[in-house]
């Protein structure tokens, strides 16, 4: 295929390569010439050597890609497209982080050349592209928007750990800065998604269908979990309320549970900060929002509870939690809210041990304070926390579970990953 902006074969740079770079990368190295970017010299290493740590793509399918990767900024120079797949979190007062994407934008832009076209696949308000990123690159490079050079947008939907959702089974949304670049930046995904596409009228409608797409599932889950303290205070299992209310067809599967990850716990706050910027305050998604940043410290104050009415003193207990990234049967620890339940427990004053196989525990001890256990003691704990459901967990069944436990403990199942038992919480 060729740029038709450049007149050239299309030669393809992915900047960013974790659970939604590479594999992308690997997909268009398939048909392009492409080059993997990361500014990580360890990540870039362990790629070439055929590792990847989020384990969403295979050593031989490394191995025997013919992509290219590399740390030096040098190396972007003579591609005609970047792709843009950098995480885009929030700050510590829940409001967009744009300085990777800007970072990697002026990467690009210090090595773009006229006819390049830039595709965007971080998840942003609606406007960021062209308002906050194409003046970067137009300043730095001395090059014209849509005149020198394009834009395309096309929404990641990665979902970490899943193998049957990937990028060829996802349908991928396109859009473009000008109806040329559109149709090339959708020709360019249809031929690496056998799913197909679907061409957005314009890149401000693609990104605000990628922010929404999470906000309302977050919106879905905040729901069952505000049910789940309501039924928890009627004395009702919440699972039960849900299985018989799930018998009519237009009833939606959600359960209740933390959220957390890089996408629904994160998205929200993208949207309704542009919302404040024009203008208006989002009611029911913020209520959402807090009523599941709050799910951490209801589990913690359940566990306590049910301890007290054990009397088991708190202050001083040992507690241990099975499971720490944010979702089950992947490594990923990007906003895991699993980390609300060890610091409520702490601040009660209990002595707590995190145990996740799936975890990095360098990562986690860089990313959150404490360095996760090899393997829990038998017999050694007061409560027990079971908070992601890892098939790993749920093999191990509830006896296997219980015998951590001292004579008297808790277990609190926040996953309901083990069968239903009266001794057992469960939100």
């Amino acid at each position: 295929m060729l740029n038709p902006f450049s007149n050239q074969p299309v030669r393809i740079a992915v900047l960013g390569l974790g659970y939604v770079g590479l594999p992308l990368a690997v997909a268009f190295a398939e048909h392009y010439d492409a080059l993997g970017f990361d500014i990580s010299k360890t990540r870039i290493e362990e790629l070439k050597a055929g590792h990847d740590r989020t384990q969403e793509v295979d050593t031989d399918e490394l191995k025997g890609s013919r992509l290219a990767f590399s740390c030096n900024e040098a190396d972007l120079k003579g591609c005609n497209v970047f792709v843009v797949t950098v995480p885009t979190p929030i700050d510590d007062h829940k409001r967009p982080d744009l300085g990777a994407l800007l970072s990697a934008t002026r990467t690009v832009a210090r090595n773009i050349s006229r006819g390049a076209v830039v595709v965007y696949e971080s998840t942003v308000y609606p406007g960021a592209t062209e308002e906050d990123c194409i003046p970067v690159i137009e300043q730095i490079s001395g090059l014209k928007f849509n005149v020198d050079f394009f834009a395309g947008y096309s929404p990641e939907r990665a979902n970490p750990g899943d193998r049957e959702h990937r990028l060829s089974t996802i349908t991928k949304v396109t859009a473009g800065s000008t109806p040329a670049a559109a149709d090339f930046v959708d020709a360019l995904y249809g031929s690496i998604v056998p799913a197909g596409t679907h061409k957005a009228s314009s890149i401000r409608v693609a990104e605000a269908a990628k922010v929404i797409e999470n906000t309302q599932r977050d919106l879905n889950i905040a729901l069952v979990n505000e049910l789940a303290v309501i039924f928890n205070k009627l004395g009702l299992d919440t699972l039960e309320v849900l299985e018989a209310a799930g018998t009519k067809w237009n009833f939606l599967p959600f359960r209740p549970g933390l959220v957390g990850g890089h996408c629904i716990g994160v998205d929200p706050y993208y949207l309704t900060y542009k919302a404040e910027s024009v203008g208006y305050l989002p009611q029911v998604i913020l209520s959402g929002r807090r009523i599941n940043d709050s799910m951490g410290a209801y589990v913690a104050d359940q566990l306590v509870r049910a301890m007290i009415k054990k009397r088991i003193h708190v202050e001083g207990a040992r507690i241990l939690v099975l499971g720490l990234t944010f979702k089950e049967n992947c490594p990923d620890l990007r906003n895991t809210r699993v980390v609300d339940i060890v610091k409520e427990l702490q601040d009660f004053g209990a002595q707590v041990d995190v145990h996740d196989p799936w975890v990095d525990a360098d990562e986690a001890e860089h990313e959150y304070g404490f360095r996760p256990i090899e393997a829990p003691e038998a017999g050694a704990y007061d409560g027990i926390v079971l908070a992601v459901g890892h098939s790993l967990f749920r093999e191990m069944g509830p006896e296997r579970i219980a015998a951590f436990g001292k004579p008297s403990h808790v277990v609190h199942d926040v996953k309901a990953a083990l069968p239903k038992d009266p001794a057992i919480l469960r939100l």
